[in-house]
């Protein structure tokens, strides 16, 4: 049937999904001719990430687009959608920071990340900082420097940041417009590139902070000269046009390719950014897919420098004629620094990448021929976590494909059963997976519970009434609180793994992590349930002013510990010297028993 199908994809571009045997998508590409394109998967030897995931293939589905750059955009649409096991995932998910300038109502500096900017902040967005402690740095030292605003919103009267000089008292707008416009014509100078300005104003700064007799504080500003020579000494000077750009190099070898982009900014080399990633497609879609995907999280510079094998009619499309092919010169040779800083990145770190996919993807594998399952892309692990019936929660930890997925892990709070183990496990369960039918999210092939047979039962019997074919394992731990073995939902029998394998390695990670996490929950809500006992026997705090005393102090020592003043600031002061008698009491009680 696959090979009568295959006949029929037409000679046109568009975007193919490959499916698995359950029919979800563990692929997504795009092509200028998905005939070609999709029967290259099963016409030819597959070797490394491609052949594990031909042998995956159960089906596919296609979708026929009139040009080229219209697949490249359907194909980062269904990546996002579908999140495929077997797509490029970038390194980092979070974009890099900037800073950013807002001049408007009154002058102010903060660091931000690029997709937490808005679009019409733009035009005074510096960056991007790949050391984001840099940025905060810098961002504090011309907040000294200069009489920028500080304070968060509108006060209604000037503060000492005013008095000190450090600001220009935007609050009761008696502001110096002069000082106000020399002030920020630095400060975007130096952002632009001018080192030589902030250096000159610490300088004078130092100088001053020297005549006053203030040697701490001049002290700790040549520290901050001392800082910013050293960035600065790192940045080489590489074009003297001032113009954004980024340059892009690659090397491919043993079925993976290495990525490196080069942040150029004001004609400085500011930082970069590395990948390493398996190749299951052809280099120019595999090139294609992560360029654009990665410029959909961080800014898209005036010009982006590509050697002539990856810089594709579609990204020129894409980018609108932004991308560069230099042939000489200067240009030629950053393209050529980037490829050999991304060639050297790939024998550095190549094999560290195999021996983490030995003890993950391999590992999974193993584990998944141990259990007889045809697939095990996703494993949910669950731990019960109590106190004498108190503040009982249970957690949840994900891993896909042998690593931790932490944006899937939750957190349940226990309703009923408190004090009956098997009995937070059905609610948990049943929590867990009744919500995940009704929302139609995704279902493991694997649930591992922590425990031996009575926790297999109580699970087992709740996706027996919900109707899920889920399999289902327990691991139970020895005397020492340590794993020791993996017990077969399905026969009632330990399975046989031995102790120093990979896979036994494995299943004590996972256990570990999902304990790690349940234990964490456990101790905040004991905390914030410890505090909310404490304040119930305070007249004067309500609900309201409970979860605020949570939610400022965290915990009943730090509570202790509190002056009035920090207290008053939440409570009426006749309240707040209430809680610290009854907190005063308390304490003395107990350091009594403790005697």
């Amino acid at each position: 049937m696959l090979k009568e199908k295959l006949a029929q994809v037409p000679n046109k571009p568009g975007s193919y999904q490959m499916r698995n045997k359950d029919g979800i998508i563990i692929y997504v590409g795009k092509a200028k001719n998905l005939h070609r394109r999709v029967n290259s998967y099963f016409n030819r030897t597959q070797t490394g990430k491609t052949a594990k995931m031909v042998s995956e293939i159960a089906d596919f589905t296609y979708i026929v687009t009139a040009t080229e750059l219209e697949s490249l955009l359907l194909e980062i649409n269904l990546i996002k959608e579908y999140n495929p096991k077997y797509n490029v995932l970038l390194k980092d998910d979070k974009s890099y920071p900037y800073i950013e300038y807002i001049e408007n109502p009154y002058p102010k500096l903060k660091v931000s990340r690029y997709l937490q900017i808005r679009k019409k902040d733009h035009k005074k967005l510096f960056g991007p900082y790949p050391n984001a402690y840099a940025a905060r740095r810098i961002v504090n030292l011309l907040n000294r420097l200069y009489p920028l605003k500080k304070c968060d919103g509108n006060p209604k009267k000037v503060c000492l940041y005013y008095h000190i000089g450090e600001c220009l008292g935007y609050c009761e707008k008696n502001i110096d417009e002069e000082k106000q416009e020399k002030m920020q014509e630095d400060i975007l100078a130096f952002l632009n590139g001018n080192d030589k300005i902030l250096k000159d104003k610490i300088l004078e700064k130092m100088e001053s902070y020297s005549k006053a007799l203030n040697f701490e504080l001049a002290l700790e500003l040549k520290k901050e000269l001392d800082y910013i020579n050293i960035v600065l000494s790192k940045q080489k000077i590489t074009l003297q046009d001032l113009t954004n750009r980024d340059c892009i190099g690659y090397y491919f070898n043993n079925g993976y390719i290495s990525v490196q982009i080069l942040f150029i900014r004001n004609g400085k080399i500011v930082g970069g950014h590395t990948d390493l990633f398996p190749i299951v497609s052809d280099l120019e879609e595999e090139m294609d897919s992560y360029i654009t995907r990665f410029y959909a999280r961080h800014e898209i510079p005036k010009e982006i420098l590509l050697s002539e094998e990856i810089a594709s009619s579609v990204l020129q499309n894409y980018f609108e004629n932004k991308i560069i092919v230099p042939q000489k010169g200067q240009k030629k040779n950053l393209v050529q620094m980037a490829t050999e800083n991304a060639k050297i990145n790939l024998e550095n770190e190549l094999e560290l990448v195999l021996k983490k996919e030995y003890f993950t993807e391999d590992a999974n594998e193993e584990l998944r021929k141990i259990l007889n399952l045809d697939t095990l892309d996703r494993i949910d692990l669950f731990d019960n976590s109590n106190l004498f019936g108190d503040w009982s929660v249970s957690g949840m930890v994900v891993f896909k494909n042998g690593v931790p997925a932490k944006n899937e892990y939750r957190k349940y709070k226990i309703s009923f059963d408190k004090n009956d183990d098997y009995g937070m496990m059905r609610e948990v369960i049943y929590r867990r997976y009744q919500r995940a039918l009704v929302e139609k999210t995704e279902l493991p092939n694997l649930i591992i519970v922590d425990g031996g047979i009575g926790q297999i039962h109580a699970c087992k019997e709740v996706l027996d009434a919900l109707n899920l074919p889920i399999k289902v394992c327990g691991l139970k731990k020895n005397d020492k609180h340590r794993t020791n073995d993996l017990v077969d939902g399905d026969t009632l029998e330990l399975v046989n793994i031995q102790k120093d394998s990979n896979v036994f390695h494995y299943l004590t990670r996972m256990q570990d992590e999902v304990h790690r996490y349940t234990i964490t929950y456990h101790r905040t809500v004991r905390s914030k349930g410890s505090i909310s006992s404490v304040l119930d026997n305070i007249p004067g705090i309500g609900a309201k002013r409970k979860k605020e005393l949570i939610k400022t102090f965290g915990s009943v020592t730090k509570m202790e510990s509190a002056s009035l003043e920090e207290l008053s600031k939440i409570l009426p002061k006749d309240v707040a010297i209430s809680l610290q008698d009854y907190l005063k009491s308390r304490k003395e009680d107990q350091n009594k028993k403790n005697l």
